[in-house]
């Protein structure tokens, strides 16, 4: 079959189901559920057609806009080795997620909203995965965000899903407008908006010009991809239903920011300036995450800035300007073993009678002992165990780090010690010791639709890492040789960071009823939160009043209703002139002439 075709089709079956549960099987939940798995199956097929067969090429479709003098932006596809790796990634995990909804939301309200929001999320992903120029990029960009506000939202009658759902698109607003005039800078200097005409011009841009270009297309990939500052958006999206948050974190939304970055790799390394940003935002986030995520009781947000430090990690490697394959590689084997550990935690959610405090449960491998052998899989990917996935690609960031920025390494080198530290808190609190509450106790296994994406999860999170998935995803991306000469202090460091954070968490949380490092800076997220709500309250609040108060009474008081009334007042006047007497005219005709005599010979 034509590549060009299968390319259309797997981006367009997602957006077909999406349209027929909405205006055809509303009221029939196994065709809802049936048509937005057939969707994510027919991607999931046409993904490996493409990646197996090796070609490359832009296939276009259509001009979306022309206004002449050489504007045009097309509406085309673009097929080559990082965009097949990334098809893979997301048409692999999005068939698990939707099948384990089955089970997870079979007693759930809006059925047929939800499968129908997951193949529009599904479709806007693909959209970002396979554009050949910027702004079709924004198009889908902004259709993810619109995708991920119906998700997080969809317990929409639970105030905090919906205040969720408006805080995730609104902060995602503050980095799309960066991305914004990313996009117009460049147009402007460059003419055209494709990512091969704009690599093509990169000599001709100045330093200055590039390296601002840069940075404010990476102002998407912070709202996106959560970093900080921007990052406050993500621990609570968790509101919405468990799968969305593992297809969220692993292969959509917050990987597109990371995505944007291999997309534009090229000129991240023609600016250098730039290129210290993004290592820099990514280092502070991959430390501020790992440090957050210690002070969390609810097993979702654990995870959730478990997801901002990897995430972190990712856009330092990217920064680190070494090679577009360092960042993607982290991306593939993350979104294994993220994936798998949110579909963990909606086991033990659904298990624990939808509980979601970790020192309410306790116990829980002897009553989900399927659920736990498959999350200790992610959990040791996640901590950087050798031998799993995440120690290859994550261990790979930081030796590179080592090599060209050891400050930043230091930063890297900490969170990845903070990593197996709150993974083995969680570990022992959720499945070792007594069960701490009735739920605990009666907690059961999760039915096997459920259980067997863990497990099909479970292998590549322990095997991702390999050489074999290295040489055959990323042989056209970029290199991912580790650096020469590297001593061996420095994997001794990797093994000491792991080591290290696991025994000390197990001694800190083994057995134990309360958590014995309460810290309400961490509980209250570095107070972050609260400052930003401050600052909505009283800055734009009180910026909001003021241009009440000059509405109300200036523009509106003075200037319309002021006028107004001053042409009624006049008016009132002068209608005491119209007495509707021919002698009373007379006079004033009269009057008015004397009146006019007199001031002719006065001014004369």
């Amino acid at each position: 079959m034509n590549i060009s075709i299968i390319a259309w089709i797997i981006l367009a079956a997602p957006l077909l189901a999406a349209a027929l549960i909405v205006l055809v099987t509303r009221t029939s939940k196994p065709l809802a559920a049936g048509l937005a798995i057939l969707s994510s199956l027919i991607a999931f097929v046409g993904a490996w057609i493409l990646f197996g067969s090796g070609v490359t090429g832009d296939y276009f479709g259509f001009n979306w806009i022309d206004l002449g003098k050489g504007f045009t932006i097309p509406i085309g596809l673009s097929i080559d080795s990082l965009s097949r790796t990334m098809l893979v990634i997301v048409c692999s995990i999005a068939p698990l997620v939707f099948i384990y909804s089955l089970g997870y939301m079979k007693e759930e309200e809006g059925y047929w909203r939800y499968f129908a929001g997951l193949a529009l999320f599904l479709f806007s992903m693909l959209g970002i995965v396979m554009a050949d120029n910027l702004v079709m990029m924004f198009i889908f960009w902004e259709l993810v965000g619109v995708s991920s506000y119906i998700l997080i939202g969809h317990y929409f009658r639970k105030d905090s899903a919906a205040d969720a759902a408006k805080q995730a698109f609104l902060v995602n607003r503050i980095g799309d407008f960066g991305f914004m005039l990313g996009i117009l800078l460049f147009w402007i200097t460059t003419g055209t908006t494709t990512f091969a005409g704009i690599n093509a011009a990169i000599g001709t841009l100045p330093p200055a010009i590039l390296a601002l270009a840069v940075v404010l297309i990476f102002c998407g990939t912070v709202g996106k991809s959560a970093q900080f500052p921007l990052h406050v958006w993500l621990p609570n999206s968790m509101e919405g239903p468990t799968p969305v948050s593992s297809l969220l974190h692993a292969a959509t939304m917050v990987a597109a920011g990371v995505y944007l970055l291999a997309r534009i790799f090229p000129l991240i390394a023609a600016s250098p300036d730039a290129a210290e940003i993004i290592a820099w935002i990514g280092a502070i986030t991959a430390l501020g995450g790992g440090i957050l995520a210690i002070g969390q009781d609810d097993i979702k947000g654990i995870l959730a800035y478990s997801t901002i430090s990897q995430l972190g990690y990712m856009v330092a490697g990217a920064g680190l300007a070494i090679s577009a394959a360092l960042p993607m590689f982290h991306l593939f084997t993350h979104a294994f073993f993220k994936c798998l550990l949110f579909l963990c935690a909606g086991s033990v959610i659904l298990g624990m009678h939808h509980e979601q405090n970790i020192w309410k449960m306790g116990g829980l491998k002897n009553k989900m002992p399927l659920t736990f052998i498959a999350y200790m899989a992610g959990m040791l990917a996640l901590s950087g165990c050798p031998g799993f996935s995440g120690a290859f690609s994550k261990d790979l960031i930081m030796a590179s780090a080592w090599e060209h920025h050891q400050a930043i390494f230091w930063f890297l080198v900490i969170a990845a010690g903070l990593t197996p530290f709150y993974m083995t808190r969680q570990a022992a609190v959720v499945f070792f010791g007594a069960p701490r509450s009735d739920a605990a106790r009666h907690a059961h296994e999760s039915p096997m639709v459920m259980i067997a994406p863990l497990f099909l999860l479970a292998i590549p999170s322990i095997v991702a890492g390999y050489g074999f998935f290295q040489h055959h995803f990323f042989a056209g991306v970029g290199s991912l040789e580790e650096p020469e000469h590297l001593p061996h202090i420095v994997e001794f460091i990797f093994l000491g960071a792991f080591v290290v954070g696991l025994g000390l968490a197990f001694l800190l949380y083994r057995n134990r009823a309360s958590d014995p490092l309460r810290i309400p800076l961490l509980s209250h997220r570095f107070y972050i939160d609260a400052i930003y709500d401050w600052a909505v309250a009283n800055i734009q609040g009180g910026f909001a009043r003021l241009c009440s108060f000059v509405d109300r009474w200036f523009i509106n008081g003075v200037l319309v209703q002021g006028s107004a009334t001053a042409v009624w007042f006049l008016g009132f006047c002068l209608r005491f002139l119209q007495v509707g007497n021919l002698q009373a005219y007379a006079f004033f005709f009269g009057a008015g002439v004397i009146g006019l005599i007199y001031v002719l010979l006065t001014v004369h």
